[in-house]
């Protein structure tokens, strides 16, 4: 087992081409993505041709990142990771390493929750916006004091950079409160708000019908910031995950309370190293990180 914690992205680590240059030079890469091809046909094309109109909209992105992100594992030839963690839709894919998931399953499963989720806020109803260079009691009091609509604590991701999420009418009402300290992502869905709460109900019932194995390693869950270890356990955070907040800073803290300095992340691009570093900064830790 390596003496390392694996992290694995999410939504907005995509980008036309991702994979192809590892489906070519890997064997382990291209057996990975082969089966996601096999469970979903045309996800490789969607993959390394885009266009990147398809790749973005989020029924495609989820299960093509959770592809990604397993094949860049595999190829790693990576010892097994001590412990590990996913951000938002990074998790599925550390359950998939871990054993905990089926690949194939899994792929299914995450194209199921991104359409669960469009499908459950008409377009332009909903939207997200990250707050940049304030403080988590901050993000916390702009999502209770709006008074325009749905307004949710979304992201904690790292010290100075948090996401709010909820209706269209309180993301401007974020915006113009915060100015240029506030920027509009460009999503079409209120990721991890209480609007997919009705459909994250619904999905939890498809998590129900799946099988979940013990991981081989602890993995931290987003939604309590802690390691779960038996397969109810993941199923369970999962349903809650849908609709609650993702809490990576506290993920990662709990992390390096529990002495762990070697991160190593695993994706299409980079998204998670340069949050690993500044929480481990703010706490005053070194860590490693790849």
């Amino acid at each position: 087992m390596g003496d390392y914690v694996a992290l694995f992205t999410g939504q907005g680590s995509q980008f036309v081409g991702m994979g192809s240059e590892l489906y070519e030079a890997s064997p382990a890469a291209r057996e990975v993505m082969d089966e996601a091809e096999a469970a979903l046909p045309g996800l490789k094309a969607l993959c390394f041709e885009g266009p990147a109109e398809e790749l973005t909209l989020t029924v495609n992105q989820q299960p093509t990142v959770l592809a990604v992100d397993v094949a860049v594992f595999r190829a790693s030839g990576a010892a097994a990771p001590q412990a590990g963690a996913g951000h938002s839709l990074g998790e599925y894919a550390a359950l998939v390493v871990a054993g905990s998931l089926d690949f194939a399953t899994a792929v299914l499963l995450v194209r199921a929750r991104a359409q669960s989720m469009q499908e459950a806020v008409p377009a332009g109803t909903g939207g997200m916006v990250v707050l940049l260079k304030g403080d988590l009691e901050e993000a916390k009091a702009a999502a209770a004091e709006a008074t325009a609509g749905i307004c949710d604590l979304a992201n904690v991701n790292c010290p100075g950079q948090y996401v709010l999420s909820g209706e269209t009418s309180a993301m401007q009402e974020i915006l113009d409160r915060f100015g240029r300290r506030a920027r509009l992502l460009p999503v079409s869905v209120p990721f991890h708000s209480t609007m997919l709460t009705d459909a994250g109900a619904e999905f939890a019932k498809v998590l129900d019908d799946t099988p979940f194995e013990d991981p081989a390693f602890p993995i931290v869950c987003n939604v309590d910031a802690i390691a779960v270890t038996t397969g109810a356990a993941a199923r369970d955070a999962l349903k809650r995950q849908f609709a609650g907040s993702v809490l990576w800073q506290q993920s990662i803290e709990h992390l390096l309370e529990q002495g762990y300095r070697r991160f190593r992340e695993f994706g299409p691009k980079s998204t998670l190293e340069r949050m690993v570093k500044a929480i481990a900064k703010e706490r005053g830790d070194e860590v490693e990180t790849t």
